[in-house]
């Protein structure tokens, strides 16, 4: 390759990709009927596994990487060329290929090097597959235990990691060792001159350009080379659109043979432009990619690659996501104040004024909302890692368990929807467990041996609501009344099955008979509910006896913008988180109730509801210490109601959240704040702490 070229400026988008590969790859692998295997689902693993090795091959310094998906691939391509029969434990050592590729991934960006242990057993485990089935497929196998990819070659051929003929598509040409020796031609239309130069170039760092021929807008170039079809497209990709390119084999018009081109340029990866399919990103990356590229298919029914539109995606890194919301933030804040400071102006002098500051205020929420769609991903983010779960889980277990997931395209905003992965995996482990039967309990119980455990997503307002759901044993209503008994709860025979479900997520509350490795040990659901709370959400547990159990979570769409009501204490101000608030009323004396220690509860509808004063919180100065003449907001917190005292409701509005511990520290019952349109800090009040704090104080 050319004295000069710096490849690493291609290495993120590689790696990104790569995951996003192994993750597809992952998918289809628990997809795929091994009794009849879908030709389609074998092609589209082979893809992903043939597209990383010929990226890692062609930067020639992920060496173990292109090694271990050499091997696979040649197994993969005797898979789907019939000389190998499907079994379960391919597909076993398949997904543990793939686990040790995706930490050869992670190695190779953080500029290690990957275990050396992981990756001799496993191309151990390979090579001994392939020596087994060697009598029926010599070819695939000999390739299999003999040929690795090359980590470091100089010629354009071997940095590809490919044999001539090893590996590629039925039918697909390798140059001069395909079709009668015939050299590929790579015809490009519509193409500007200066790249048609570049791509010249280019093709001369893949083999030996033998013809060339340029015209009004238009490039062919015969090539003898080891790359294949689908490599020369994706370099072709990095400065034309897909659609404009073709490559076939094809003869050298007459006798003319072109020297090979030298100029110097930037060569990208043939590999670094493989596409991923949608919508798995990165946890550094928002979900968005480069466009034009070719995509290995997603799923049975959509094996063909397809090219995307031009212009229609673009990869950016998160970071620079967070600054435009954090400058957007501060515009809403500005316009705040504006707005603020023209109420009091006379609307008659100053008409095309105040007329500007609403249009400005129509503009700002639009691009607030347009930036916050920005940061939002599909919850197929996180559903898609499930299924490898239950496989695993259900497999030591010893049960039979079906995964269904819905709602797969359900937004959530990106710092969430990460955060959300460990709670969720504690409860779909839990479901596994401790919640769907052994295939015998299930037959002695009339159920149907194989048990069903469904993961859910649907948008409700301006929350998104996440159901796990099992139709197991549901929970043991005698177990669990023992259990708190003992441990000293406030519970009888005749309390509610919805009260004592909630017992389930104290401190230290199990009624497991034996610990295992499946849902883990000394990790409650006290440690799953503070974590849904840390996120401004709630978590709700529903349950029967022999029918399932359901644990829903409600969170908000996203923790950058709240909706609140602004309310008022002596001379301070806080914010309300809107989705707690239920209705607000002014007591009267015929409503309090005192109970013991002074404390008072306000009767609403029948209902007795904690009373806590703001100010006392707070500790706030000057505030009304009259309980006829506060306000009490009702607030909704889990399953419990209480009455906040408050001077006065001073309306509602939309906030932008800055986070109160990194700019101060962290005050207890205090979730963040905001700037108001005064200039003046308001802070926003943890509903859920603040509830905890008054159940701690009576207690």
């Amino acid at each position: 390759m050319s004295a000069g070229v710096d490849l690493s400026q291609f290495y993120e988008t590689f790696f990104d990709e790569a995951d996003e590969l192994l993750a597809d790859m992952e998918q289809i692998l628990l997809n795929v009927d091994i009794d009849h295997p879908d030709p389609d689902q074998l092609n589209a693993i082979f893809r992903a596994a043939h597209s990383i090795k010929g990226g890692a091959g062609t930067f020639g310094c992920f060496g173990q990487l292109a090694d271990t998906t050499h091997l696979l691939e040649n197994l993969l391509d005797a898979l789907r060329q019939g000389e190998l029969a499907l079994r379960k434990d391919m597909i076993d050592l398949f997904l543990e290929t793939k686990d040790v590729l995706t930490e050869q991934v992670s190695a190779y960006r953080n500029s290690q090097e990957p275990d050396q242990q992981a990756y001799e057993r496993i191309c151990a485990q390979l090579r001994e597959l392939a020596l087994e089935h060697k009598g029926d497929a010599p070819a695939a196998a000999a390739a299999a235990v003999t040929g690795h990819a090359a980590s470091s070659m100089p010629a354009a051929a071997s940095e590809t990691g490919l044999e001539p003929g090893a590996g590629l598509e039925p039918g697909e040409a390798v140059g001069s060792n395909a079709s009668g020796d015939l050299p590929l031609r790579v015809h490009i239309e519509r193409i500007q001159p200066n790249d048609a130069q570049a791509l010249l170039t280019e093709m001369g760092l893949l083999g030996e350009v033998l013809h060339h021929e340029q015209g009004a807008g238009t490039l062919s170039v015969w090539l003898r080379t080891t790359c294949s079809t689908d490599d020369l497209e994706a370099v072709c990709c990095f400065i034309v659109n897909a659609d404009q390119v073709r490559v076939a084999p094809e003869p050298v018009p007459g006798a003319a043979l072109s020297a090979a081109v030298h100029a110097e340029t930037v060569s990208p990866a043939p590999e670094a432009v493989m596409a991923a399919a949608e919508p798995a990103a990165t946890a550094a990356e928002a979900p968005v990619r480069p466009g034009p590229i070719e995509a290995p298919a997603k799923s049975a029914g959509d094996a063909a690659r397809k090219p995307a539109k031009e212009g229609g995606t673009l990869r950016v890194g998160v970071e620079k996501v967070d600054q435009i919301i954090n400058l957007v933030g501060e515009l809403v804040i500005t316009q705040a104040m504006l707005v603020q400071t023209a109420s009091t102006l006379d609307p008659v002098e100053h008409d095309r004024l105040l007329n500007g500051i609403e249009q400005l205020e129509r503009n700002a929420r639009d691009l607030q909302e347009s930036v916050m769609s920005i940061r939002m991903m599909p919850m197929d983010y996180v559903f898609s890692r499930f299924p490898r779960v239950v496989r695993e889980s259900a497999s030591k277990l010893g049960k039979q368990i079906r995964l269904t997931t819905r709602g797969q395209a359900t937004e959530l905003d990106k710092s969430l929807i990460e955060r959300i992965i460990d709670p969720l995996t504690h409860l779909v482990r839990n479901s596994l467990d401790h919640g769907i039967e052994t295939p015998e309990k299930r037959i002695a119980a009339g159920k149907d041996p194989e048990g069903h455990l469904t993961l859910s997503a649907q948008h409700s307002g301006g929350q998104i609501i996440i159901e796990v759901s099992d139709d197991g044993a549901g929970l043991n209503r005698e177990r669990i009344l023992n259990k708190a008994m003992q441990q000293g709860f406030p519970v009888n025979e005749n309390t509610p099955d919805d009260e004592l479900w909630q017992l389930i997520f104290a401190p230290g509350f199990s009624t497991a008979e034996k610990v295992t490795d499946i849902s883990g040990r000394g990790v409650g659901m006290d440690v799953v509910r503070r974590n849904i709370q840390g996120m401004g959400g709630h978590i709700q547990l529903s349950s029967r006896a022999g029918k399932g159990t359901t644990t829903r979570i409600v969170l908000p769409l996203t923790l950058a913008i709240l909706d609140g009501m602004t309310v008022q204490a002596g001379e301070e101000i806080f914010i309300l988180p809107l989705s707690n608030v239920s209705e607000s009323i002014q007591p009267t004396a015929e409503q309090l109730h005192s109970i013991s220690e002074g404390d008072k509860v306000l009767h609403v509808r029948g209902e007795y509801l904690p009373l806590i004063a703001l100010h006392e919180v707070f500790d706030v100065q000057g505030a009304q210490t009259e309980v006829t003449r506060s306000i009490a907001v009702i607030l909704q917190a889990e399953e419990s109601r209480f009455a906040l005292l408050v001077d006065h409701l001073v309306g509602q509005q939309q906030v932008v959240v800055k986070n109160l511990e990194a700019n101060y520290r962290k005050i207890p019952g205090i979730s963040a704040a905001t700037i108001l349109g005064d200039g003046s800090v308001a802070l926003i009040v943890d509903v859920f702490a603040l509830l905890r704090m008054t159940r701690n104080k009576a207690a």
